[in-house]
């Protein structure tokens, strides 16, 4: 499959952009003749009627009813407890604002919610999110701004980087376009959290002022969600900034050990966390499977395929010629953005080409990303396996090949054991083995093939 085959992945049923890179919408008929108000007050000093806010954590949630709400953790011993509390705090008026301070969490969160759904619908074409915002502390922590549009549908904006550059500099405003969060086939006609404001680590920052405006001039840049999976990147997240970068150099040390010894891998491992964890619970079937083969593990935790991709670009099977690469990736673009599952093939076919380009006498043995979740039917293991069929028609049995192990992992009713994922998602050592035994014939076969 060639690029111009990725670049038609990516647009098939994709809307039209427009030059300022935000997707048109089309209102209902009777969305469009009703009064439309020229603003929806979400949180300025009270929220919008109907609606509360939260304040969460990854377990609980308290809300705001008088000055203070807080979402404790008990204490572990050695492990400082997480805390995650909200505040009224003033701005432009008295308690007018919000403020959120978090420690050691894994998600800190202040929601507007429990209110009638919203109509967003009327707002989408030329609309802004807005908010004042003022950044305390964030060198530890993150900043997603997200919306909930149902059950299945949850889009986000990750804020990171932008938001750490506004610490110390006092209170400012941002402006999204609405359209950043908004996908081909989504409902707005019935936003039930309109606004979140999502961090982890630790940190302080402080809102006021949250609006919908229908006519707004956006200031915050978004990624194009249609592109993203293909468009190169380091792993931008709060908790992978002082590890990944790291390791990515150790890679290269690494390669440059073997190369320098004589060594020369003939398998290199490519993905995510899955992928990573061949260093740690799946150390020992790796030794008793892979290192006769000089094998290389370049999985790094929560990589999406465009993180691959950078890492592709940046030296990480340059200099080697190895035999096979096995190649598993796509369930934190799934799983994290929730993507279109034809974004994410799209992403992996990019990956298949970088691959492909670089060594072209490599095969590459293509697996079908696992399964996740307790049992089948869960929206997140749908998307991974419209992926999968997609992803399935990119073997040639020449150079790319496609293997689905997923029934070795699974109880044959569909439903995932804890023995073999304790997470639903991450192998036990069980685990790996299941996958090195189910996959090492095709990897034999493919190994005897390029002798």
């Amino acid at each position: 499959m060639t690029m111009t085959t990725t670049a038609a992945l990516l647009s098939a049923g994709a809307p039209a952009q427009a030059a300022d890179g935000t997707a048109p919408a089309t209102p209902s008929a009777s969305s469009r003749t009703a009064a439309v108000p020229d603003e929806l007050r979400l949180f300025v000093g009270q929220p919008l009627p109907g609606y509360r806010v939260t304040v969460a954590d990854f377990e609980l949630s308290q809300t705001l009813t008088g000055d203070t709400a807080t979402v404790p953790k008990p204490a572990q011993p050695k492990v400082e407890p997480s805390q995650v509390t909200l505040r009224r705090s003033s701005k432009d008026g008295a308690k007018d604002a919000l403020t959120l301070q978090w420690k050691e969490a894994w998600t800190a969160m202040v929601r507007l919610e429990g209110g009638a759904p919203v109509d967003l619908r009327p707002y989408l074409a030329h609309g802004t999110l807005e908010f004042d915002i003022l950044v305390k502390d964030l060198s530890q922590g993150g900043l997603n701004v997200k919306l909930v549009c149902g059950d299945d549908c949850e889009r986000k904006v990750n804020y990171l980087m932008p938001g750490r550059a506004l610490e110390g500099k006092g209170w400012q405003r941002l402006s999204f376009a609405l359209s950043c969060f908004h996908r081909d086939g989504d409902d707005f006609s019935r936003i039930t959290q309109p606004f979140v404001l999502d961090s982890n680590g630790r940190g302080e920052l402080s809102i006021a002022n949250v609006r919908v405006r229908r006519k707004g001039q956006a200031n915050a840049i978004c990624a194009d969600h249609r592109t993203e999976s293909v468009t190169p990147s380091p792993l931008l997240q709060a908790w992978s900034l002082e590890w990944w970068m790291p390791r990515h150099e150790q890679k290269l040390a690494e390669i440059r050990a073997l190369r320098e010894a004589g060594h020369q891998p003939e398998v290199v491992f490519i993905g995510d966390s899955i992928t990573h964890g061949w260093e740690d619970a799946g150390k020992a079937v790796w030794a008793e499977h892979f290192a006769q083969y000089h094998a290389l593990d370049l999985g790094f935790g929560g990589d999406h395929t465009e993180n691959v991709l950078w890492r592709l670009q940046h030296g990480e099977i340059d200099g080697i010629q190895p035999k096979v690469a096995v190649l598993m990736i796509g369930t934190n673009n799934t799983g994290d953005r929730q993507e279109d599952p034809r974004t994410t093939a799209a992403g992996i076919r990019r990956l298949i080409d970088e691959i492909r380009m670089r060594h072209p006498s490599t095969k590459i043995l293509l697996l079908a990303i696992f399964p996740r979740d307790p049992k089948p039917g869960s929206r997140l293991r749908a998307l991974n396996q419209q992926v999968n069929d997609l992803i399935r028609g990119f073997a040639d049995q020449e150079v790319v090949h496609f293997l689905d192990i997923n029934a070795a992992l699974m109880n044959p009713d569909g439903s995932l054991s804890p023995e073999v994922m304790p997470d639903w998602l991450h192998l036990s050592e069980r685990g790996y083995r299941q996958w090195a035994e189910a996959m090492h014939p095709t990897l034999k076969r493919l190994l005897a093939e390029s002798r």
